[in-house]
């Protein structure tokens, strides 16, 4: 595909980068040389110095003839702008980024009006994401696939599990559920778990099934299911104010400690049910004074990675148990992953995985589409969610009789809204939902399981 990204911050980057590995025609375009200087310098992608907006640059960087045009700047005007100009243009497909919730509230009215094909909000993403952990305590990660009818949560083995030490096909048989072990980190390296796998005390692991089942399979390992009651946010960011209307429908209390005081003044004016505490939410003293400490979760949602990180600590050794801290970048990510904080948010990822599944879709659309696109451990294993259709080539046929690939799992099938976790005698059937986790593969068709 050919495709040109607007915009060279975090996110456009980041995309660049990703896209790139999965054999696109690039162009990525930005007003400032600084910007584009160090992808020029790590990516085989052509970098072009000029502002999106304009017909010129557009059409100079091929808007005429692009698969998709994709607005990822600061700007949501811009943004806006570029996509609108470029579908002018002839360009085929546009993914817009906005920040605003008043236009995050008009995305089906923009994507009318404009012809958008993709509106989305980053923020609003995070919000969603960090709920989804909220509402399973024990876990670190909660991805949701197939509209919520499947969910994958990672979580730490621990002693007091009774999983660690056993075979995953002999606990199964002790304690029958209808969950799937699907995938394992252990000391960085990524593992496919078979019957025959047995998990230790400290893999990080991730198991996959329909919500109910999930809460089945926590309990049976003796974890935390209730609901969390009380929520401290550090920060008044737009994923605050997300983050607060999510909670209060789900019934929990919200703190919400901001320094800015104009934004605690809008904060409190947005969000009545919520508790704005105008203060430094580095400030120990006053965490203490307010109680912040005193609550279920904290996440951690300033501006400035450096203190998220010292604050998500903080946290921990005030005996949070889940603690939920907002990183942008790539380094500090895998020190807070040292530290032990493994729930962590990235805005910039959870944008590009939004786009990349996207892409994988318009590239192949003539065949199994992909729906859904999750990255884990940097990228080095995948959980991709395919529609199996008529250009499936192995429908009703028992997946023990399929080559797949190695380093390959089907997870789950999602069928008349029913989940199924799949075994050797499962056949695929056109329509069904297909979640499968592989290592590097970059999957962009359901028929790329075969070898």
């Amino acid at each position: 595909m050919k495709i040109i990204i607007i915009g060279g911050g975090k996110v456009g980057v980041t995309l660049a980068s990703r896209l790139s590995q999965e054999d696109h025609e690039l162009v990525l375009v930005d007003r400032s040389p600084a910007a584009l200087e160090t992808a020029d310098g790590t990516l085989d992608i052509l970098c072009m110095e000029g502002d999106g907006a304009s017909v010129r640059v557009l059409l100079e960087a091929g808007a005429k003839t692009a698969d998709l045009v994709i607005a990822v700047t600061g700007y949501d005007e811009v943004n806006l702008m570029c996509c609108l100009l470029a579908k002018r243009l002839g360009a085929k497909s546009t993914i817009v980024r906005i920040r605003n919730p008043e236009y995050s509230k008009e995305a089906n009215l923009l994507k009318k009006e404009i012809g958008l094909d993709m509106v989305i909000n980053p923020e609003q993403a995070a919000a969603m994401e960090i709920t989804r952990i909220l509402r399973v305590p024990s876990a670190f990660s909660v991805e949701s696939f197939a509209r919520g009818r499947v969910e994958m949560i990672g979580f730490y083995v621990l002693e007091s599990d009774g999983l660690a030490d056993i075979s995953l096909i002999e606990y199964n048989q002790r304690h029958p559920n209808g969950s799937l072990l699907c995938a394992a980190i252990r000391s960085g390296e990524v593992i496919i778990p078979n019957g025959a796998f047995v998990p230790k005390v400290g893999d990080k692991v991730y198991v996959i099934g329909s919500q109910g089942e999930l809460n089945k399979f926590f309990r049976l390992l003796g974890r935390r299911t209730d609901p969390i009651q009380q929520v401290s946010l550090l920060g008044g960011s737009r994923i605050a104010t997300y983050l607060s209307w999510e909670c209060k429908r789900m019934g929990m209390g919200v703190k919400i400690v901001e320094q800015d005081h104009e934004k605690c003044l809008r904060l409190a004016e947005t969000l009545p049910q919520a508790m704005v505490i105008h203060g430094d939410a580095t400030d120990h003293d006053l965490l203490e004074a307010e109680g912040i400490f005193e609550c279920d979760a904290l996440v951690t949602l300033t501006d400035r990675d450096e203190e998220n990180l010292l604050m998500a600590l903080s946290a921990q050794r005030a005996g949070i148990q889940t603690v939920i801290a907002k990183m942008n970048r790539p380094n500090y990510i895998d020190m807070m992953r040292d530290f032990g904080v493994d729930s962590i948010i990235s805005p910039k990822d959870i944008t590009a995985n939004m786009i990349s599944a996207y892409v994988r879709s318009k590239a192949n659309s003539q065949g199994s589409a992909v729906e859904h696109l999750y990255k884990l451990l940097g990228g080095a294993m995948e959980a991709v969610s395919f529609t199996a259709g008529k250009a499936t080539n192995f429908l009703d046929t028992p997946l023990k009789d399929l080559r797949l690939k190695p380093g390959l799992l089907v997870g789950a099938i999602v069928r008349d809204g029913q989940t199924l976790i799949p075994d050797g005698h499962t056949k695929i059937l056109e329509g069904d939902t297909v979640l499968v986790m592989a290592k590097s593969l970059f999957l962009q068709d359901l028929n790329d399981i075969l070898r």
